[in-house]
């Protein structure tokens, strides 16, 4: 039969192996505050795609009048451009 000591190295076992409501409300705390992290980046680095994006739909229109430009100037001239 067990007595008040061997319980007592049991209950002192377990504590190493089990996380007590403190521990686990600690690592709750960790787990939000990386989440927020985590969100963080991933609004930032959306913030830069969208930007990168509209640039480049701008940079789109740019070359393209710029290329029905070139075109007309060749006709005018009497250029004939192969693309």
């Amino acid at each position: 039969m067990l007595d008040d000591n061997d319980i007592q190295k049991i209950i002192e076992a377990n504590r190493v192996v089990f996380p007590s409501k403190e521990d686990f409300e600690g690592f709750k705390d960790e787990i939000k505050q990386s989440f927020s992290d985590l969100q963080t980046s991933v609004d930032a680095y959306a913030k830069k795609a969208d930007t990168y994006f509209q640039e480049m739909v701008m940079l789109t229109h740019k070359v393209d009048k710029l290329e029905k430009w070139i075109q007309q100037i060749a006709e005018k001239v009497g250029i004939k451009l192969e693309s």
